[in-house]
């Protein structure tokens, strides 16, 4: 068995960072920037008011001050004119300020009658004008990588840029192998289960940005696990489910070395999750998960996850962690990494009580994994420790 980090460093080391496409602005949200963008404009382009009100001059503002209205600017209709002294123009958030004009008076401090307004005694120093540039300049970047969040849409339109250049999406093929599954809605017979590990890790890396594609079950048979990894071809990623242990219908690592697989490891020191295989098939980079619905999970949260991060180009990093201090005593660790379904509640940290690998409701309950290093002692309330959100 190889430590997690050793078996992290390997699976890194089967990825490689996707090719970069152009994609509609439209289509660009949740995906990885790939390269630095630049402003093609500046923002504002202008000098704008931002407040309803009346444009003139800084020097001229006083108490009982009267003005001549001479025109009108609104947002998209700019006054030609030029603003001179004794004059005024009335102006909307949004709009250009004119020529002439340094200062808007807000209209709630304004007295109207006709074309002439008298200025009222507690203006303030605000000239209530957002600069041109304010926001950005022409060039100014937008750096990658960085996945774009709808702040980030938006800032790339008021920018006008209308293609977005990103990472394609990884293409990750999932197969569930095991003569016990079958499909959500199907019959299954007594002595078999509902697959919902395949589903699962769909949904994970869907959310993280790639491409997942779900394989037909594969039967405990040598030729069904051939038909299978044939349908797997042109992945970027083969994630298998169930099959990589060492029983006797346990065929996925020998079925995939006939057909030319090369391993990079096999089993990891952690709980849950020991049985993991992972090496290269062709041109696709593969991980063999446990058959164990929370281990299965787990492993992708640990392992797959990063695997997709650094497809992405966002780096070859592990799990982000997080720090909280235990709500409760916990007892020592054994000899392996173990990733404890936990609740992060107030603050403060709590193992679920069960921590069996087939247990989908506690995992679903869970909002964190515990990280306990192997051979970790014993820790009371209050202890800080690490811990991965969900």
């Amino acid at each position: 068995m190889i430590p997690v980090a050793q078996a992290l460093e390997g699976l890194f080391a089967l990825t490689r960072v996707m090719d970069i496409e152009e994609v509609p602005l439209r289509h660009a949200a949740g995906r990885v920037l790939a390269q630095t963008v630049t402003a093609q404009r500046t923002q504002p382009p202008f000098a704008a008011s931002s407040m309803d009100g009346y444009a003139l001059r800084r020097a001229e503002v006083e108490p009982d001050a009267m003005f001549k209205v001479i025109g009108e600017a609104a947002a998209g209709h700019r006054f030609d004119g030029i603003v001179k002294a004794g004059q005024a123009a009335r102006i909307f958030t949004g709009a250009p300020v004119p020529e002439g004009a340094d200062f808007v008076v807000i209209q709630e401090d304004v007295t109207r009658r006709g074309n002439l307004i008298t200025l009222g005694h507690n203006i303030g120093d605000k000239d209530n004008i957002r600069p041109a540039g304010g926001d950005f300049m022409q060039g100014t970047p937008m750096a990658a990588p960085r996945r774009l969040r709808p702040a980030d849409i938006a800032l790339l339109a008021s920018m006008n840029i209308a293609r977005v250049p990103v990472y394609r999406k990884p293409v990750v093929a999932i197969l569930a192998t095991g003569d016990e599954l079958v499909q959500p809605g199907e019959t299954p017979r007594e002595d078999q289960i509902i697959a919902s590990n395949s589903y699962g890790l769909a949904a994970m890396l869907d959310g993280l940005g790639a491409e997942t594609r779900l394989l037909p079950i594969a039967a405990d048979t040598a030729p069904a696990l051939m038909r299978s990894f044939e349908l797997a071809q042109g992945a970027d990623l083969i994630v298998t489910i169930g099959g990589a242990s060492v029983g006797d219908h346990d065929l996925v690592a020998p079925v995939a070395a006939e057909m030319g697989m090369e391993q990079s490891f096999y089993k990891v020191a952690m709980r849950p999750g020991k049985p993991l295989m992972a090496g290269r098939l062709g041109t696709s980079a593969m991980i063999g998960l446990p058959g164990n619905p929370v281990s299965a999970m787990v492993c992708g949260t640990v392992f797959v996850a990063p695997m997709i991060r650094a497809m992405l180009g966002l780096g070859q990093n592990a799990a982000p962690r997080i720090t909280a201090p235990l709500a409760q005593d916990i007892p020592a660790n054994g000899p392996r990494e173990h990733y404890q379904r936990a609740t992060i509640t107030d603050g403060a940290i709590t193992p679920e009580a069960r921590q069996d690998s087939s247990l989908l409701s506690v995992l679903a309950g869970a909002n964190a994994l515990l990280v306990r290093p192997p051979h970790d002692p014993a820790k009371p309330a209050g202890t800080l420790v690490e811990a991965i959100n969900l």
